[in-house]
């Protein structure tokens, strides 16, 4: 009879030990999860380029780290315009694809390749970045900046 106590004692050990395994597995993966929505939400961003048009619209490039692919990045175009003595976003556009772009090139040295602005109505702007050191820069994307919206060219 004591060994079957015994082995009855075990067996509810090994169990317990495998019920809290699950449980602190589930509970590290709920904070692993946590994590990962944290980080997505800090997304790294750099400002690549800037340019003041007078005291009529202000133009910002910024480098966004893609949350999926650690090498990959997006480019965005923002539009300012002064209100009162504040620039407040007009408008914004994607500058070629979403994640369509290296981080390492479009964040280091020589990242703008061009970025030509006037300021006229409307405001022409030009947009060329480094695809990758070795193949060279892009094509340039054209846009218009019309009463503080951004409009392909």
């Amino acid at each position: 009879m004591n060994s079957d106590r015994t082995r009855l004692r075990r067996g509810t050990a090994a169990g317990l030990t495998v019920l809290m395994a699950a449980a602190l597995g589930a509970a590290g993966a709920g904070a692993s999860n946590a994590d990962t929505a944290a980080q997505k939400q800090q997304i790294q961003k750099q400002q690549i380029a800037s340019s003041v048009l007078g005291s009529d619209y202000k133009i910002t490039l910024t480098a966004l780290r893609s949350t999926e692919d650690e090498y990959a990045a997006s480019v965005r175009l923002q539009v300012y315009t002064k209100s009162g003595s504040a620039w407040k976003e007009s408008d914004r556009v994607t500058v070629g694809d979403v994640d369509g772009w290296f981080w390492y090139p479009l964040t280091g040295k020589g990242a703008v390749c061009e970025f030509s602005t006037a300021s006229t109505e409307p405001a022409p702007l030009t947009v060329s970045l480094l695809l990758t050191p070795s193949l060279g820069c892009s094509e340039p994307a054209t846009y218009l900046v019309k009463e503080g919206r951004v409009y392909a060219g």
